[in-house]
């Protein structure tokens, strides 16, 4: 399976980047064959800001009372839209439901953009 790159609303919580995605979705499908990830953020400017990109394996999240602390992370960033309910393992927005993934960072590269332009990796 593969396929392009899709956008996805991401949180930063306890030491790993956490997306979520339909259970009969593509991601969901290619994931269970593959779980390495690379996760890309940054800006739209070239001359200012920085870019990120994170590398590392997606583990399920399912544990109910991680999935709560989760949900209210995401509220807290995105706003009231993205209120989620917890219910056996999963997110619920209205009648879907989303899996929760945790990427703990394998390697993680940063760009700098503008004067001067920079590029810094972790491992």
């Amino acid at each position: 399976m593969g396929g392009p790159p899709s956008p996805l609303l991401a949180v930063w919580h306890g030491g790993a980047l956490h997306f979520g995605t339909g259970p009969g979705e593509r991601k969901a499908a290619n994931l269970a064959g593959n779980p390495h990830v690379v996760l890309t953020t940054g800006t739209d400017s070239w001359t200012e800001g920085y870019d990120v990109t994170v590398e590392g394996e997606a583990v399920r999240v399912t544990d109910d009372g991680r999935l709560r602390e989760l949900a209210a992370a995401w509220e807290a960033k995105y706003g009231p839209f993205w209120h989620y309910e917890v219910d056996d393992g999963c997110f619920r927005h209205g009648p879907g439901r989303a899996l929760v993934f945790a990427v703990r960072p394998r390697k993680v590269l940063g760009f700098g953009k503008g004067e001067p332009f920079s590029q810094t990796k972790w491992e």
